[in-house]
């Protein structure tokens, strides 16, 4: 047991996870080091905005649907929450997420369509929906015009670009932002 608590040199394993360096503050951003080991590898990141913010809650075992409340994380910058057990829909409310650059809900349980909604994150630079079980049209416009197939493989029943599946004439897109 005490082996569990403490590595060779005598320091607690919780301190290896994460550790911060300071080398000076600016108005607009840490200019800290801080490096994050997680699943085996270091990642060190240097000068972080003061409103970057973040959540990754992947490879769990989280189930139900995601809340609509998800939307008044204004200040959000990337959230993961892949390869969960995840159900229902898209909450349209994430397109309330300005901020956001980085969205990855693959790997779940998803249904239905990808909100158009979601047209209104103009800062988002990634984004993958991949292996769910979603349907309809894939919004056009905006960023969705950057992103690729890989965002989208494993959803059988979605259709428009970037995919080589065309839609059937009644899912025409919709337009309101």
């Amino acid at each position: 047991m005490a082996a569990m608590m403490n590595d060779d040199n005598g320091d607690s394993p919780r301190k290896k996870h994460l550790s911060f360096t300071v080398l000076q503050l600016s108005n607009y951003y840490y200019q800290d080091t801080v490096t994050v080991t997680a699943k085996g590898l270091e990642l060190e990141l240097v000068k972080i905005l003061k409103v970057f913010t973040s959540i990754d809650i992947s490879n769990n075992q989280f189930s139900g649907e995601i809340r609509h409340t998800i939307g008044q994380l204004k200040a959000l910058y990337v959230l993961n929450v892949s390869h969960n057990d995840f159900t229902g829909s898209i909450p349209p409310s994430m397109g309330d997420l300005s901020q956001l650059e980085s969205l990855d809900m693959s790997s779940n349980k998803l249904t239905g369509e990808i909100p158009s909604a979601l047209r209104r994150l103009t800062f988002l630079s990634s984004f993958n929906v991949s292996n769910n079980q979603l349907k309809g049209r894939i919004p056009t416009g905006n960023q969705f015009e950057t992103f690729h197939n890989d965002s989208y493989f494993g959803n059988k029943e979605l259709c428009g670009l970037p995919l080589n599946m065309g839609c059937p004439s009644s899912n025409t897109p919709k337009t309101e932002y």
